[in-house]
């Protein structure tokens, strides 16, 4: 139960401690926890045929027998490959708030939690899969942002560099960061809304 505190300052303290969980927890479950598989493929779009791993079909490598090998269309794995991704961190962020604000003695009602922990999620699942992210960048006028900072890791069979315009480094993924960064502290105030008109109603009864 919350403390007879005003409601002003329960609310400055929740959100404050929802935003800070949040945001240390953040790149844990962004990074450390995503599957490789899922961070390659989830920005996947396009009707084109796909193996599981991503390569395209009629474009193995020499002697890669694929034959019976199970295939979708890019857009199918990107969308899968987002979602896994979205319900791992969706877990870990859960978890990891439940465990926290119980440490310190405070009860977040469920459906605040899941009000916050699904406003991170769908969120979360749009723009990792960069074309929307890609469409707002474009009517912010970040174009030219997203243009020019790419990034170069590795070359091709024939020594021509490859270059990213999503990952580590790149425009896109700091635009990336930032959306979910901000989002959080309004799926932050959303909880904290909800957990102290929950606290209200109950004190009445």
């Amino acid at each position: 139960m919350m403390t007879e505190r005003p409601a002003p300052a329960q609310a400055l303290a929740l959100t404050g401690a929802l935003l800070a969980i949040w945001d240390a927890l953040h790149p844990l479950f962004d990074q450390w926890f995503q599957a490789g598989k899922d961070a390659a493929n989830k920005g996947a779009c396009g009707q084109h045929l796909v193996y599981r791993d991503g390569t395209p079909v009629g474009e193995e490598a020499e002697g890669d027998d694929r034959t019976g090998q199970p295939t979708m269309t890019a857009s199918r794995l990107g969308w899968i490959s987002a979602a896994r991704h979205v319900a791992s961190y969706s877990a870990g962020q859960l978890t990891g708030t439940v465990l926290l604000t119980r440490v310190l003695g405070y009860r977040v009602p469920t459906s605040a939690l899941l009000a916050g922990a699904g406003i991170n999620a769908f969120t979360h699942l749009v723009i990792d899969k960069r074309q929307p992210l890609l469409w707002l960048a474009a009517r912010a006028g970040k174009g030219g942002y997203v243009e020019h900072c790419t990034v170069v890791r590795r070359l091709d069979e024939d020594g021509v560099a490859q270059v990213e315009e999503s990952g580590p480094g790149s425009a896109v993924f700091e635009l990336d960061q930032a959306l979910h960064r901000a989002i959080g502290a309004f799926a932050a105030v959303t909880t904290t809304w909800l957990t102290i008109r929950s606290t209200k109603k109950g004190r009445t009864r």
